[in-house]
């Protein structure tokens, strides 16, 4: 069988499958075998078994977010005290877990210091961003920006994401507090705030998610979610507005970029229908490609036709972890507390 027709009736067996969280787990994979998700260049098979541990010993609550180390390792954030951190290989099986004092744990970034790999934790409930060893030694606490025109009190700081540029700066995204980016240098201090609830073009409505985009190695900037618009909006490192990439439907977390692509796990469609979830993968030049669980992604006249989750495998996708196989790992809020999602790439 020709892969091109595999692919299609792959899909076309799941027809009888569109509610797929209703079904047992075996019934799920058992239905899931052999199928490929997604569309042109970035297709995969789908491993709901991975990464499965006891829960009673190794809870999770929402699992928010996920990445690789430089040893190879996955490391899962979850926001459960007992372990927020669950540290995988790429097998699935279970390496360490650590973490206690991170009731909010919301955002991971991994960042190379001095050879060594540091995380960034944003904290929703501490109002903070805390760096930390791959161990969990805590090296930094970043709190909110003082600044009268912007912030006043901790409570109105609650931030969802951070980026790291090459010199050490550090941009901190406040998707669920008064929606601005703040950028501090190496050592902590304040430099410069900008973004902000609004309803012009350089504002935002939930600010979600910031990373450090250098696939243009000559005009370095920053790309920001803002989820309830279905936008990501790319800055300058100086705050400046450069450009607006609509995704319609698509409710976008954090982007990840590995390689020439970026990669969202887009939470909800269909005006924040729940279990709506699907990831949206991006090429060089911005354009959605592919839409694992979604619907195939149309330009008409450069206008991307709306996107909708296509099959119902995915709950409310919150992160995607690409390693450096190009498998993914979707890490899901409000799932049940269920363990990631493996997508193997074909």
């Amino acid at each position: 069988m020709q892969r091109r027709k595999f692919i299609g009736n792959s899909i076309s067996a799941l027809a009888g499958f569109s509610l797929f969280p209703c079904l047992g787990k075996a019934h799920r994979m058992d239905a899931l075998k052999d199928v490929v998700i997604g569309h042109n260049s970035h297709q995969y098979k789908i491993d709901l078994n991975w990464g499965t541990l006891d829960s009673n010993i190794y809870p999770v609550n929402d699992c928010h977010e996920m990445v690789q180390d430089s040893k190879g390792r996955i490391l899962l954030l979850t926001n459960h005290v007992k372990n927020n951190i669950i540290v995988y290989d790429k097998s699935g099986k279970l390496l360490e877990v650590w973490g206690t004092e991170f009731p909010g744990a919301h955002g991971l970034t991994l960042n190379v210091e001095n050879e060594e790999d540091v995380l960034y934790i944003a904290d929703n409930s501490r109002h903070e961003v805390i760096k930390t060893t791959i161990e969990g030694k805590t090296l930094k606490v970043i709190s909110f920006p003082k600044s009268p025109s912007h912030y006043q009190r901790a409570e109105q700081f609650i931030p969802t994401e951070t980026a790291i540029t090459p010199n050490g700066d550090i941009y901190i995204a406040d998707g669920y507090g008064e929606q601005y980016i703040s950028h501090f240098n190496a050592a902590g201090k304040l430099i410069n705030i900008f973004g902000g609830k609004g309803k012009g073009d350089q504002y935002f409505e939930n600010a979600h998610g910031i990373c450090y985009d250098d696939r243009d190695k000559n005009n370095p900037c920053l790309l920001v979610t803002a989820r309830e618009r279905n936008e990501l909006k790319r800055f300058s490192l100086d705050g400046k507005l450069l450009e607006i990439i609509s995704l319609p439907g698509a409710y976008i977390c954090r982007p990840v970029i590995h390689g020439d692509h970026v990669y969202l796990a887009t939470i909800w469609s269909r005006r924040k229908k729940e279990n709506s979830g699907f990831i949206s993968i991006l090429d060089k030049n911005n354009k959605l490609i592919s839409a694992p669980g979604g619907n195939v992604p149309i330009y008409n006249d450069g206008v991307l036709s709306p996107m909708y989750q296509a099959l119902e495998i995915f709950k409310h996708p919150h992160d995607v972890c690409i390693d450096d196989e190009e498998n993914l790992y979707v890490a899901q809020w409000n799932s049940g507390r269920s363990y990631p999602i493996k997508l193997v790439r074909v």
